[in-house]
């Protein structure tokens, strides 16, 4: 059977800015692809073409007779008025479907998303749960394929792993663009990336989306011995022509013709392979204070008489110096106000909640406020050419770079900018005050995977204290060194990380479930940090043995002495000394192979281990 869709030869373009040329890409029966890629390199765009919302500027896509499309934007926008049922009757009819089914249809896709009422104004829904209604309304009509932008966003912890349970449950094709490695690693069974350091225009690899990190490690590594190859030859060529040879006869006319590719080549090889990253390097103040915020019996009311919701009823909670906490709860539960309280926006129903003195506060909210009609520069920097950043006077234009803009869009409005460059502007205006406590509301929304590896780098670094909203489970795990639960009804619970908190939800006070059980970040963790794809074992979590758990114990400072052999065997090789001696060259490089080996061997055992150890 031919492919749902099969896009040949696409080209897009905005004005000067080029997304993507020349690619190609196909979407088969059960297909479930991951779709990835730096800010910019039109993913959403890809999206659209494929979907049929948009054109490209050249190329093809060819969808199959009678194959349906569900797409489903990054916003979740529904006109006022329309309840959850007038949006998937609509949807319904759209698509053509028998006025006998529709019923059925309707009833059966509102129970899988979870809506209580059908006769809820969609408009007035929260993001997460127009999110959810957005879904419904793709998958209500029985897509054949299932484009779906960014759909983790908005949706609470909860909502992904709804998410997730829907993906694995499709009996569609699935592409999905997503920054969320741990949705990525629990859905995906293919993964692309856009990105124009490939030959292609993309990279192509099956399996999740650790086994990608693999295939993309095996091919920078090709290309960077491509890299090595050419400029050898390119030497070569280049002082064959510094001697100055005389193109008379046909033989010589090849070998000029022949270095003019080589050069060719390798300059189109090191235009691709270059590749930038965001810097980002939050500062702390100089305070020596360790009790930063204390809530002693804190209660938090929104509303009031009938209206009024307590969001935080007597919650006791110590932030110090240093602390990074994971602020963690479904959608409604009180996260933001949280933050809100300690901006001094709110203030508590009872209770005291007591601020170190000249407390220094930077907040970064998921409303993202920036005025669109002030250009880059003026966002950047408000009443000069420069900024002061770490102490030292620095051009704004130097300032931008850091976060990957060009000159050219100094000038440009903040409107024109995508959702990934508006966070990095709002982080670099962050970044420009030092902290002693850093609030961040939802920053992962719209960042790529790269920048979000440098945020969460940088937050480890930071030595101020942190509280953390986002549902990023990755970020959770890797930067939160305590985590804070809100149940959504006034409780408020520590805990040691994510997963444990969830373990806590999944079971319930009383038993009762009351969010969807997620699949184990743990597991996903492991396998994404670790670049292994672990198959789960269905019957349970393996135990380690008393050797074993010897073994795994001492298996890290292994590991490490096995790259330090690995790397002195490298260097060996780097002496020139050695280099010209081809007997000392031999056994260096005999030495390298074993020691590779032996780094291989204890990475697989490590793994192995890791898994049991669960």
């Amino acid at each position: 059977m031919p492919p749902i869709l099969n896009a040949q030869g696409l080209t897009k373009a905005f004005g000067a800015n080029a997304l993507f040329h020349d690619i190609s890409f196909t979407v088969s029966d059960g297909d479930h692809i991951g779709l990835i890629g730096p800010n910019g390199a039109g993913k959403s765009t890809l999206l659209k073409v494929l979907a049929g919302e948009e054109d490209a500027d050249a190329g093809d896509v060819a969808v199959r007779k009678r194959a349906r499309v569900g797409f489903v934007a990054q916003e979740s926008v529904f006109a006022p008025g329309l309840a959850v049922r007038d949006v998937l009757e609509r949807a319904l009819a759209k698509a053509g479907v028998a006025e006998a089914e529709r019923e059925g249809r309707l009833r059966e896709t509102s129970g899988r998303t979870g809506f209580p009422s059908l006769e809820a104004e969609a408009a007035r829904l929260s993001g997460g749960w127009r999110k959810r209604l957005a879904i419904a309304e793709a998958i209500v009509t029985k897509p054949d394929v299932l484009l779906l932008d960014e759909p983790t966003n908005h949706l609470d912890l909860a909502g992904i792993a709804w998410l997730e349970q829907v993906i694995k449950e499709a009996d569609s094709a699935v592409v999905m663009v997503s920054h969320d490695r741990y949705f990525l690693e629990n859905t995906a069974e293919e993964m692309v990336e856009l990105n124009r350091v490939y030959a292609d225009g993309l990279l192509r690899v099956k399996g999740s989306y650790s086994k990608f990190l693999e295939g993309k490690a095996q091919y920078l590594e090709a290309q960077s011995k491509l890299q090595d190859a050419l400029k050898n030859r390119v030497k070569i060529e280049t002082d064959w022509l510094r001697r100055g040879p005389k193109a008379r006869t046909t033989k010589s006319k090849a070998r000029i013709d022949s270095a003019q590719e080589l050069i060719g080549q390798l300059k189109e090889v090191n235009q691709r392979t270059q590749t930038a990253s965001a810097g980002i390097d939050f500062a702390a103040t100089d305070r020596q204070t360790k009790r930063l915020v204390e809530f002693e019996d804190v209660s938090v009311v929104l509303g009031e008489g009938a209206n009024a919701r307590k969001i935080v009823e007597g919650l006791n909670f110590l932030i110090t110096s240093g602390m990074r906490v994971g602020l963690v709860g479904p959608n409604g539960s009180g996260k933001t106000t949280l933050l809100r309280l300690l901006t001094g926006e709110l203030q508590p129903a009872s209770g005291a909640l007591t601020l170190a003195s000249s407390l220094k506060i930077v907040y970064f909210s998921q409303t993202r406020e920036l005025d669109e009609e002030l250009t880059l520069r003026r966002a950047l920097a408000p009443d000069s050419d420069s900024v002061v950043y770490q102490g030292r006077v620095v051009h704004v234009a130097s300032y931008a770079t850091k976060f990957l803009f060009t000159s050219e869009q100094l000038n440009q409005p903040v409107s024109r900018l995508s959702g990934g460059e508006r966070a990095r502007v709002l982080i670099a205006k962050l970044m420009l005050e030092p902290a002693d406590l850093l609030l961040l509301d939802e920053p992962t929304n719209d960042l790529d995977i790269a920048t979000l590896e440098i945020l969460e780098e940088s937050l480890l670094e930071y030595t101020g204290a942190l509280v953390l909203v986002t549902h990023d489970r990755y970020m959770l795990d890797r930067v939160s060194t305590i985590v804070l639960g809100l149940d959504g009804r006034g409780g408020a619970e520590r805990f040691a990380d994510y997963s444990q908190w969830e373990d806590a939800v999944g079971r319930g006070a009383a038993g009762e479930e009351i969010v969807p059980a997620a699949i184990a970040p743990g597991a996903a963790g492991t396998a994404v940090a670790a670049a292994i794809a672990v198959n789960a074992n269905q019957g349970g979590k393996k135990k380690l043995s008393y050797l074993e758990a010897r073994e795994y114990s001492a298996i890290e400072a292994a590991v490490e002495a096995a790259e330090d052999r690995l790397q002195a065997a490298r260097e060996m090789i780097d002496d020139p000394a050695v280099a010209i001696d081809a007997k000392r060259l031999t056994a260096a490089l005999a030495e390298m192979e074993d020691a590779q080996a032996a780094a291989d061997t204890l990475y697989e055992r490590w793994a192995e281990l890791t898994e049991k150890a669960g």
